[in-house]
């Protein structure tokens, strides 16, 4: 039975939800899902188990984000500084993200696409991550990218290659290329090339600096700085940061 106190925050929610005008949400909300090891020690608990605290939080905030009709979310679970963790925290880590993208991909409810340099990832990761992904590739819904073996800088440095080798392949020499490429041919070639930009960039556990998250998509985004670490973001807190939103005057350098 609810207790008094679980009726007033649910009612709480619902005047917030209702208060939210639909056209002012955003379309693409990127999150960086950070404190989950702060949130272990504070609990006097394992490294591993902050990281699957986090994990079971990633499921209901995607729930959230469908009931405010947003179209894409890209979680931003493992960067390329990661990578450089000691195997004893990074292996738990690894295996706990290939078992939520597992578990994203098998409710059928998201189409879960992974974004990074899976290059540097073990193979058998990367493969894990792949074949889960691909089983939503049919599924017309929310788009949920998820970041892994991720970093922004790393992100346009394989654009770059990649439209010079499109151009290489297509008799273009690198004269033709340097005075002709536009904005547009490098966002073409980006992870996320076919989506829109990030309208939100959500950031958890109180620290406040991009990171390298998404750094060319974020370039006319709103930034919501949280003080809970992300396994305790709560859904108050969502519908904090796109009040927030909502109450901003996005003027897109104009």
């Amino acid at each position: 039975m609810p207790t008094p106190r679980d009726l007033v925050y649910r009612a709480y929610n619902s005047s917030l939800r209702r208060h939210l005008p639909d056209e002012r949400l955003p379309r693409h909300i990127g999150v960086m899902l950070d404190g989950n090891r702060r949130w272990a020690r504070r609990r006097g608990a394992q490294t591993a188990d902050g990281h699957r605290a986090g994990a079971e939080n990633i499921a209901p905030f995607l729930g959230w984000c469908e009931e405010a009709r947003v179209e894409v979310v890209t979680l931003w679970l493992l960067s390329t500084d990661n990578l450089n963790r000691a195997a004893g925290e990074l292996e738990p880590l690894l295996t706990i993200i290939e078992g939520v993208v597992q578990q994203l991909a098998s409710t059928g409810r998201w189409r879960v696409r992974v974004v990074g340099a899976l290059d540097l990832l073990p193979q058998e990761t990367a493969d894990r991550l792949t074949e889960a992904a691909a089983l939503t590739d049919d599924i017309d819904a929310m788009v949920v990218n998820v970041a892994i073996g991720y970093g922004g800088r790393r992100e346009i440095a394989d654009a770059v290659r990649s439209l010079l080798r499109d151009a290489a392949a297509s008799g273009a020499s690198l004269e033709e290329v340097a005075s002709t490429v536009t904005v547009e041919d490098i966002a073409g070639h980006l992870y996320t090339r076919g989506l829109p930009d990030p309208d939100l960039v959500i950031r958890t556990s109180g620290e406040q600096r991009l990171g390298g998250f998404l750094l060319w998509q974020s370039a006319h985004s709103e930034f919501y700085f949280c003080e809970a670490f992300w396994p305790d973001f709560r859904k108050v807190d969502f519908l904090r940061a796109l009040r927030a939103y909502a109450e901003r005057e996005r003027r897109f350098g104009s």
